[in-house]
């Protein structure tokens, strides 16, 4: 039986632009296993899940759990957890760690402030730091909700993890899982596809270097989908890839064509034209559709550096 991956690179689906929104990712370790909706279906209190979901809402803040690769036994109430927070939009990103004995202090976060950009409550209630490590490979593996994640997911997870990476943990959900493997890289905040330990390796060097690698990338979560198309493009026409250095600043048009404005931090502009378009033919968009579907796909029409006499236009 075809796998909805599988169906996806068969077809030549292209992955630029298909990343989760959000401007603020709050991830907490939970160990053990993870339901389809792992927030309210794992040995997190369901009250709780449910709860962080309700607060989050049109926040901008995404909130996912989060476990070490390899077996999944949970020890339990009272044990250590590491909570992260990163906010992603470039040239105000962070990201803050810290850890906690009980889930509950996260209801105390002011999850409007953190999706703003904001991460004092998360260093007054929790304790938060700048995190110092290595940066995080949160790669989705979450089989309950799609089967793909865990059967591509949970190898790079491990094969990663064995290769000295640190910062490897698995996560509940990304979206996109006929991308799978798929995987969040923080700081920046760019989520990958169709990913390789290869290709995960020189991801996270590049963000040693304070750069982002385009290869394989499904965008920067930061933005809503035609500003992920427009910002991918300027890089690749630009040949920019510094992180933090560009900006969607203005997205005019609607569906199905937009008109994207991307800044630079020097003071250049382009104008990317977005189309949205239908992937054709329907195919599975997760391994659980009870139906064949046409995702919408990105398509970059063109990209206009604009000159000082164009800019107020």
């Amino acid at each position: 039986m075809s796998r909805c991956a599988s169906v996806s690179l068969s077809l030549d689906e292209p992955v630029p632009a298909t990343a989760a929104t959000a401007t603020t990712w709050l991830l907490l370790e939970q160990p053990g296993p993870w339901g389809v909706k792992a927030l309210t279906s794992s040995h997190l209190d369901p009250a709780v899940g449910r709860a962080l979901e309700t607060a989050a809402s049109g926040t901008g803040v995404r909130v996912a759990l989060i476990r070490r690769p390899g077996r999944h036994a949970d020890p339990g109430f009272g044990e250590t957890r590491q909570v992260y927070a990163a906010h992603t939009v470039p040239g105000r990103g962070w990201l803050r760690a810290a850890t906690t004995r009980d889930p509950r202090h996260l209801l105390d976060l002011d999850l409007g402030a953190l999706g703003a950009g904001d991460h004092r409550s998360f260093d007054e209630v929790l304790g938060g730091r700048p995190h110092t490590g290595d940066p995080l490979a949160l790669v989705c593996t979450n089989g309950k909700r799609d089967r793909c994640c865990a059967l591509l997911g949970r190898p790079l997870a491990t094969e990663l993890a064995a290769s000295g990476e640190d910062g490897v943990w698995e996560v509940t959900h990304l979206g996109g899982h006929r991308f799978a493997p798929t995987v969040l890289v923080l700081p920046y905040g760019y989520v990958y596809g169709r990913a390789d330990a290869r290709t995960l390796k020189k991801a996270l060097d590049s963000v040693r270097e304070g750069r982002v690698a385009v290869a394989g990338c499904r965008g920067c979560s930061a933005f809503e989908r035609p500003g992920q198309a427009a910002e991918l493009a300027v890089r690749e026409a630009a040949g920019e890839y510094r992180a933090g250095v560009l900006r969607v600043v203005r997205t005019d048009g609607a569906a199905p064509r937009w008109a994207v404005t991307v800044a630079h931090a020097d003071g250049r502009r382009w104008r990317v034209t977005v189309a949205r378009e239908a992937s054709l033919p329907p195919r599975p968009e997760s391994c659980g559709a009870a139906v064949l579907g046409t995702p919408a796909r990105m398509t970059v029409v063109a990209v206009r550096e604009l000159r000082p006499t164009a800019l107020a236009s």
